[in-house]
């Protein structure tokens, strides 16, 4: 199986980033990385415009550190109250708090966009109260997130034995 050189044009997951130079199966790259545009055949041309992808790349990538940390300091700043249905007494909560329902409250309420990816939950929230979750915007910035679970019924006064 004969191996070529290719330049990537654009980041492709679990091979490499935009401008990266990497060894591939000829077959992949003539039937699927150049056809769809991934990647071009490295060149004496190819190597000069490698340098310009890299310098793209950087500046890409230190723009988009800098709006993550933003979004960051103003993520760790919030407390994101998500309502859910209880039993009568508050004792029991049905259903659980997920990534899923994170992203859609940050997006109802704040009108913050994520991927629910990037929120680290080892296994979904299933008690009332606070809790600090993991948020990773980029690969150099993790922040945490408090998010508050709170119960939708309204608390129901018990009467007290005369």
């Amino acid at each position: 199986m004969s191996k070529i050189d290719v330049i990537l044009v654009r980041s492709v997951s679990d091979l490499g980033a935009e401008g990266d130079q990497v060894k591939v199966a000829a077959g992949y790259a003539r039937n699927y990385l150049v056809p769809q545009g991934y990647a071009i055949p490295v060149t004496m041309a190819n190597k000069r415009h490698l340098e310009a992808l890299k310098q793209r790349r950087i500046e890409r990538e230190a723009r988009e550190v800098e709006t993550m940390n933003e979004l960051g300091a103003m993520l760790s700043k919030l407390v994101l109250s998500v309502a859910v249905k209880t039993n009568e007494d508050q004792s029991k909560m049905y259903g659980s708090v997920t990534t899923s329902t994170i992203t859609e409250e940050l997006k109802a309420r704040y009108e913050i966009s994520l991927d629910r990816h990037k929120i680290e939950l080892e296994k979904p929230i299933r008690t009332l109260g606070e809790h600090e979750v993991t948020v990773k915007l980029h690969s150099k910035v993790v922040v945490t997130l408090k998010v508050d679970v709170k119960s939708s019924n309204p608390v129901v006064a018990t009467n007290a034995k005369e």
